[in-house]
């Protein structure tokens, strides 16, 4: 009996952010999209907490924005962290930066069963072919490109798709990565481990901060808390590898010994029962590694969301990064797909950015560490893994510049011990001027440098999506780089744009 073959413009593996937007935005330029699903939505998943860029720009630009609104998550204002030197905890607001004030401000803490299932429902809605229960098990490659996938439906009938392009959505397990050509190099600094589970409540902040994101560090490693509904908190610890031998056995047992070495969430958890019943119920233990991998495209194929790179989630970006990097992949495929610039720009320019992206976190994520100075805290054991004879903070820079050479943003050890220092000592400064401020006011926060860099591309996203995409045309991020078009769904040559949103302006006044 012969494989049933069907044939799209686009097909995407993995129905969370990063799949459903791709299709989403592919979609609404007029082509034809398979979305294959392994799971049936409403499915859990982790990582609640939102950044503003992907509540105003990208929520928008798709049109669900008010659905997301409508959906009664926790507003999410700031975040609230006991880290660094100083004892007592401190505080950001997005809204003290003048890039997010006003109503972009916060963002959403999110149950992502609901958050993913309202992106995969609007991608069906805009015109997607969802099919749920389809496992993915290769890609069609026919040699000089990528083809297609071939994949297993909900009654286990074995189908293939070809399309004019593969987009790998799947997620950190991705089985078809390597269809791209690309390997995956993993940190060796930041293996960490991530014991979590939820519990009925929990103790809050006063307003404003009330919906804020709460990481305290503490010995092994550090905690997050994260108010998802008046009683239901999610609560998880990421430590370090030589610590991941003690939840070996009952990872309950575990995760309420470590609730014990950190005060403030001891406090606010105090008679707290944990979720036993029902999708929250389990007490679940995840590799939190971060990688990247060598190539992010190969013609016929495109890696977005955690397929293609993943950056310890602290900061919250895990679906910003999905969704970001979704767009940048809608753009590259709807460019080469209408014939305007030809595929290795296009995808170039995606992979160029969405590198650059990814590094900027990396690198504020090394300077946020470094404000953790509890000698006896697990970020500082870099000399030990590496037996180094340098310095604790020269061994450091060092592993992680040699694990990250593939990004431009650490090109050698020395470079990137220079740049380290700058950054971390900026940020150390600008939150102690926030604490000595004695309120909220994270404007220096806001101000420093490498915060400055990590929220710029969202910005943009968010100041399109809230004005239809009528700005002064961007400059490239590259040289001989692109520039998002007007509408923000594909990539245009620099001095394209301009004209097309004059002509928008004309006509409408």
């Amino acid at each position: 009996m012969s494989m049933t073959t069907e044939e799209f413009d686009v097909v995407v593996a993995g129905g969370g952010p990063s799949g459903s937007t791709t299709a989403a935005f592919v979609a609404k330029q007029g082509h034809s999209v398979l979305l294959l699903e392994k799971e049936s939505f409403p499915r859990y998943q982790i990582g609640e907490s939102l950044l503003p860029s992907t509540v105003h720009g990208i929520c928008r630009l798709l049109g669900v924005a008010d659905e997301v609104h409508d959906a009664g998550f926790v507003r999410k204002l700031g975040g609230t962290f006991r880290w660094g030197s100083d004892p007592e905890p401190w505080s950001f607001s997005f809204a003290f930066s003048p890039l997010m004030a006003g109503p972009t401000s916060h963002a959403y803490q999110v149950e992502r069963m609901k958050f993913d299932d309202i992106l995969l429902k609007h991608a069906r809605k805009v015109g997607v072919d969802v099919r749920e229960q389809c496992t993915v098990l290769e890609v069609v490659d026919e040699g000089d490109r990528v083809a297609g996938l071939r994949y297993t439906d909900a009654e286990g009938i074995r189908r293939e798709v070809r399309a004019k392009y593969v987009v790998d959505a799947t997620g950190n397990k991705s089985r078809i990565f390597r269809g791209a050509h690309s390997e995956r190099t993993y940190s060796e600094f930041f293996q960490n481990v991530a014991i979590f589970g939820y519990f009925e409540g929990g103790g809050r902040f006063p307003e404003p901060k009330r919906g804020n994101i709460f990481c305290e560090a503490f010995d092994e490693g550090w905690f997050w808390y994260i108010p998802l509904a008046d009683k239901l908190t999610s609560v998880g610890a990421v430590i370090n590898r030589e610590s991941a031998a003690g939840i070996q056995g009952d990872p309950e047992q575990a995760l309420l010994r470590m609730i014990q070495r950190s005060p403030r969430i001891r406090r606010m958890l105090d008679g707290v029962p944990r979720v036993t019943e029902g999708p929250y119920g389990q007490v679940r233990v995840r590799k939190d590694y971060s990688y990247l991998n060598s190539r992010f495209w190969r013609s016929g194929m495109v890696l977005v969301g955690d397929a293609a790179c993943f950056v310890d989630p602290v900061f919250s970006s895990g679906v910003h990064l999905a969704t970001y990097s979704a767009l940048l992949a809608a753009r590259s495929i709807n460019s080469v797909l209408a014939g305007e610039v030809d595929e290795e720009r296009s995808f170039t320019e995606f992979e160029a950015r969405y590198r650059h992206e990814y590094g900027l976190f990396y690198e504020f994520l090394m300077s946020f560490y470094d404000m953790n100075v509890d000698d006896k805290s697990y970020y500082w054991q870099a000399k030990k893994v590496t037996n180094a004879s340098d310095s604790e903070l020269a061994a450091f820079v060092e592993l992680v510049g040699g694990v990250s050479s593939q990004d431009a943003s650490f090109v050698s050890a020395e470079s990137a011990r220079t740049k380290f220092l700058e950054t971390s000592r900026e940020l150390e400064d600008s939150v102690s001027a926030v604490n000595r401020s004695g309120t909220d006011d994270a404007t220096p926060l806001y101000q420093s440098e490498v915060m400055g860099n990590v929220m710029e591309q969202g910005v943009q996203v968010q100041a399109a999506a809230m004005f239809a995409g009528w700005l002064d045309e961007e400059d490239p991020m590259f040289e001989d780089g692109m520039v998002p078009s007007a509408d923000g769904l594909r990539w245009a040559f620099p001095g394209q744009v301009a004209g097309s949103v004059e002509q928008g302006r004309v006509a409408t006044e």
